[in-house]
């Protein structure tokens, strides 16, 4: 297989060698924030796209899965042609045509038009990957940990933040603002990053699109580490969904009664969280990863016995929430500062098959939740999540021998 990757020219090796000057490492993270945030800014937007057109609630709800669907194609077909092509266009690339897929749901008069601008959405919000691929390779070895770690805060807070950043603007223009807002957002990053960005080359041995894509599961094939913290990945965001998917049933209704602005500040709170956890990446990069892992998932597991008492106690959930965020957030920056250096001429396969897991875990921990919720209340739904979170510390406990980390 090692033929028909990529080699990276000297050049590129010791571009790696120098540090991210801090703004760049800024200007990386708000991009991944702003491009995720793209895919939930739907979610409190659905009764107006609803009501403007004509389109029956039990049907609207579509409009999230065609977005997550076609996310989870993106991270497939598209993050593995970084090890293909010039990452610094791709990235450029991909930025422009977002804004123009946001354009598109913006300005849509039509159902088609706004479901096709949708899909594209989801479809091309992927860049974020290949942002942290990116990142990873023009880092130097030292301090990859830290700005993985840096970067990823910035989509976790870019998830935590999107419903408030929708509701505000869909406040102050309407809803198409939001889109609107957005793709103005993405141009200007794609200005700067056309400035900012480095030119890293690289000797391209030519490579087939079906064998790339083919490759990524040769790689969950030859690397265990990958095939380790790939199941953690779902793990984590599958309790990350238990908790963020149904929060707004109990604290909507009697007898907390939350407006939804109340509601969206617990946003705020798990951004606190996931900013603590971003020193997980320092941690890794002294080679602490494993036991920083298994600290997280203690946390997790604790954290549920505070979020069970959020119709007795909001302190209580807020306290659960911080440390859920810390948690999953400390496991997933772990979890990339110890795939990513497995293959440097791979590391957007790396991420995008690593990935993948991530929306497996987010996705069936949505539908898990709900149905938990339905039939068995906010009890049922906090069990469902510390069960999770002890299956994943008896799969870290069991698998940690095997990596040495």
């Amino acid at each position: 297989m090692d033929s028909d990757l990529m080699q990276e020219r000297d050049t590129s090796v010791m571009s790696r060698q120098t540090s991210m000057p801090r703004a760049v490492i800024f200007l990386f993270a708000t991009a991944c924030g702003m491009s995720v945030a793209n895919i939930y800014f739907a979610q409190p937007l659905l009764d107006q796209l609803s009501n403007e057109f004509n389109i029956d609630h039990s049907i609207i709800g579509v409009v999230i899965t065609i977005t997550q669907i076609f996310y989870g194609l993106g991270l497939l077909l598209l993050v593995p042609l970084g090890d293909l092509l010039n990452q610094r266009r791709l990235i450029i690339g991909q930025m422009l045509l977002s804004t123009t897929a946001l354009v598109i749901v913006g300005t849509a008069s039509l159902s088609v038009v706004l479901f096709a601008g949708m899909a594209l959405v989801g479809l091309l919000a992927v860049v974020t990957q290949t942002l942290v691929a990116f990142a990873a390779t023009i880092a130097s070895p030292t301090e990859r940990g830290r700005v993985v770690g840096f970067i990823t805060s910035g989509i976790v807070i870019g998830i935590l933040l999107a419903r408030t950043f929708a509701g505000l603007l869909t406040d102050l223009g309407g809803w198409r603002s939001v889109y609107l807002v957005s793709a103005a957002v993405m141009l200007v990053m794609a200005c700067l990053f056309l400035k900012v960005l480095p030119k890293v080359e690289r000797e391209v041995k030519t490579l087939p699109y079906h064998q790339l894509i083919k490759s990524v599961f040769t790689l969950f094939k030859q690397e265990k580490t990958l095939r380790i913290r790939s199941v953690l990945a779902m793990l984590i965001f599958a309790d990350f969904s238990i908790l963020w998917t149904p929060l707004v049933l109990p604290l909507s209704a009697p007898p907390l009664a939350l407006s939804h602005s109340a509601i969206g500040a617990f946003g705020l709170v798990g951004v606190a969280g996931a900013l603590a956890a971003a020193q997980a990446g320092k941690l890794a990069d002294r080679g602490y990863g494993q036991r920083t892992t298994g600290i997280a998932l203690a946390l997790l597991l604790i954290s549920w016995l505070f979020i069970n008492y959020l119709e007795q106690s909001l302190l209580a959930l807020i306290v659960g929430i911080v440390l859920l965020d810390l948690a999953v957030q400390a496991v997933h920056v772990t979890n990339q500062a110890m795939i990513l250096p497995l293959r440097t001429e791979a590391r957007s396969r790396l991420t995008a098959g690593y990935m993948i897991f991530y929306s497996i875990g987010s996705a069936s921990g949505s539908i898990a939740s709900t149905l938990m919720y339905a039939h068995f209340g906010w009890g049922g739904v906090c069990f469902l999540g510390a069960s999770i979170s002890a299956m994943a510390i008896l799969c870290w406990a069991t698998t940690k021998k095997l990596t040495n980390y």
